[in-house]
C-alpha cells in the first residue's frame, strides 16, 4: 500500500516523497489508518519496521485539523533512552516539516534549564524520557493538561528499565481524556497490565515476532573473556 492511499494530508505527503518513501511498511499500514480514526492502539513492533512513522505521521495530522491550541502541550511522546527521545523528535521534525509546529525534546544528561527556556517559548510536541519529564513536573516547568495523543514508544524496555512508577506519576498530569498509543516489541503481563490501565478499548496491532529480528537486521555476537 502506498502513503498516498492511507488519507494523509497533502502537506504531510510532500514530506514523506522528500524522504524517498512511497510504500508503507506494515506496521504504518496497520496503524496510520486506526489513529487517524482517533483509536487507541496497542501495537507489537520491533525497531526496524518502521513504527516510528507509523505514530508520527497521524499524530501530526490530529494537531494539523485538530482544535487549535497553539503553543501548548498538545502531544507527548515517551521513549525509554535520550538516543530514542532524539531519533523521534528528529522525525516528529522532518515529517512535520511543512506544517507551523514545535517540538521539544527532554532527556536527562544535559542542562535543563536550557529546556525549560524552549518549553517558555511554547512547543506543541514533547518527546521525552520518563524521568527527566517527572523531573520537570516536580519544578512545575512543563503543563501537560492539554494533552490530546500520548504515545509509549518502545515499552517493554521502560519497564525493564524500571520505569513503571515514573510513568504511572506522569499519567497523573494529563487530563482524562486523550488518545493513547503504546508499541511494544513483546505483550508481557506487564505490559498488558499497563495497556489495560491506559488505553481505552484498544485495537491491537501484532507485526512483531517475538524473539525474531526486524528484517534486514543482521545479528552477531562476539564472546570475549571477562
Amino acid at each position: 500500500m502506498l502513503f498516498n492511499q492511507l488519507g494523509l494530508s497533502a502537506e504531510l505527503l510532500r514530506a514523506v516523497e522528500s524522504q524517498g518513501y512511497e510504500e508503507a511498511t506494515p506496521i504504518q499500514q496497520q496503524a496510520i489508518p486506526l489513529i487517524l480514526n482517533g483509536r487507541d492502539v496497542l501495537a507489537g513492533a520491533q525497531t526496524g519496521t518502521g513504527k516510528t512513522a507509523g505514530f508520527t505521521l497521524p499524530l501530526l495530522q490530529h494537531l494539523q485539523y485538530g482544535t487549535v491550541n497553539r503553543r501548548r502541550i498538545r502531544a507527548l511522546v515517551l521513549t525509554p533512552t535520550r538516543e530514542l527521545a532524539a531519533q523521534v523528535a528528529d522525525s516528529v521534525r522532518t515529517y512535520g516539516q511543512h506544517l507551523p509546529f514545535r517540538t521539544a525534546v527532554i532527556y536527562g544528561g544535559v542542562s535543563i534549564n536550557t529546556q525549560i527556556a524552549r518549553l517558555k517559548k511554547g512547543v506543541d510536541v514533547v518527546v521525552a524520557t520518563p524521568g527527566r519529564l517527572l523531573d520537570h513536573l516536580q519544578r512545575q516547568t512543563i503543563d501537560l493538561s492539554a494533552i490530546e495523543l500520548l504515545v509509549l514508544d518502545e515499552a517493554d524496555r521502560m519497564l525493564d528499565m524500571g520505569f513503571i512508577r515514573d510513568i504511572r506519576k506522569i499519567m497523573k498530569a494529563l487530563p482524562g481524556t486523550r488518545q493513547n498509543l503504546l508499541f511494544s516489541a513483546t505483550f508481557s503481563t506487564e505490559i498488558r497490565r499497563l495497556a489495560a490501565d491506559l488505553l481505552n478499548s484498544p485495537t491491537e496491532i501484532q507485526i512483531a515476532v517475538h524473539g525474531k529480528p526486524a528484517d534486514g537486521i543482521h545479528q552477531l555476537v562476539y564472546p570475549v573473556d571477562k
